[in-house]
């Protein structure tokens, strides 16, 4: 499938039942409650990698080389290009970003710095991480590639590079835009790229809280100290993309990257990433002492439910009651 044109995807459905409250069902059929936007790529739909970071292994795999939009997970590469300039002495931690109108009009999750104010270049990796302030995510693209545009181009080659080819970045932040795309599977590579790229700064994205200024930030990640062993990488919402999670976890020497996207709630996406996290540790535990059992096998029904014939209104629906989190617009990852 070419990325560079017109992408076809066949959407494989399935109906699930799902209890939400009586007045939002009420909404949902008046016509009261907002339909999700509409996106060429169709609703959010399930897909999951899980990959054993060791020897680059593909342990379970469902639609993982489905297109979806990545949504916050695009400030993996984001950060991955910055950690290049870092690396290449073209940028420096204490540099200053200074904010321009362009960045500054994001939509949320955002710092909020006006134009002309500035962060340092490390304050902005940390916000970045934490908060996934669109922003910061855009003046430290500007600072980078001249234009979010032009950085963005940057990204797509560098996803090429790194053999991300159902991948493609048209800004810096995951917002929405059909010309954003990507897989489970690529974002399992981009993942496994950090790890083994930039090891020592993938730090930033274990930091569970961060403050700048008056502000409080907590990270969107909820599997970060709930989950033996998780140390990153980064989470995604819009209505497009369904909430995702790309999670990497380490026991017994033993390192594993899951990828879960299209998922229609952050619980569930939470509780089904964990779920392949602790299947993945079983399996390769199991194998260490002669039994060869697949990660499929010890998933039992869980992930049975997961494929969703529900539309887009009803999906988004329940995205936003169980987003907790979030405050305002997309800052809900």
């Amino acid at each position: 499938m070419g990325v560079e044109g017109v992408v076809m995807v066949r959407v494989k459905g399935g109906l699930r039942r799902l209890a939400m409250p009586i007045a939002m069902a009420v909404a949902l059929w008046s016509g009261t409650m907002a339909p999700a936007s509409a996106s060429p790529l169709g609703p959010a739909r399930y897909s999951a990698i899980l990959i054993d970071a060791d020897d680059g292994s593909v342990l379970y795999s469902q639609a993982a080389e489905e297109i979806h939009h990545p949504a916050s997970i695009t400030k993996v590469m984001t950060l991955f290009l910055a950690f290049d300039a870092l690396d290449a002495g073209r940028l420096n931690l204490s540099d200053r970003i200074v904010m321009t109108a362009h960045a500054a009009a994001q939509k949320p999750s955002k710092l909020g710095l006006r134009p002309g104010q500035t962060i340092s270049v490390e304050d902005a990796i940390r916000v970045i991480a934490v908060k996934s302030a669109n922003d910061v995510a855009v003046a430290l693209a500007e600072r980078l590639g001249g234009s979010e545009q032009a950085f963005a181009r940057m990204m797509t080659v560098k996803a090429r590079m790194l053999g991300m080819r159902q991948t493609m970045f048209s800004n810096a932040t995951g917002l929405p835009d059909p010309a954003t795309f990507t897989s489970a599977h690529d974002l399992g590579l981009l993942s496994l790229a950090m790890l083994h790229d930039h090891p020592d700064r993938y730090r930033y994205f274990s930091t569970r809280s961060f403050s700048w200024g008056a502000q409080r930030m907590t990270n969107h990640n909820h599997l970060l100290g709930t989950v033996a062993g998780v140390d990153g990488i980064k989470t995604g919402y819009t209505v497009e993309a369904g909430f995702t999670l790309a999670a990497s976890a380490i026991r017994g020497g033993h390192r594993l990257v899951a990828v879960v996207m299209g998922e229609p709630t952050r619980m569930v996406r939470d509780r089904h990433v964990a779920t392949l996290l602790e299947a993945g540790f079983t399996a390769l535990d199991r194998r260490a002492h002669g039994s060869d059992v697949p990660v499929s096998s010890l998933l039992g029904g869980l992930l049975d439910e997961v494929p969703s014939g529900l539309s887009p209104a009803v999906l988004s629906a329940i995205a936003r009651s169980e987003a907790d989190e979030a405050v305002m617009g997309n800052d809900r990852d």
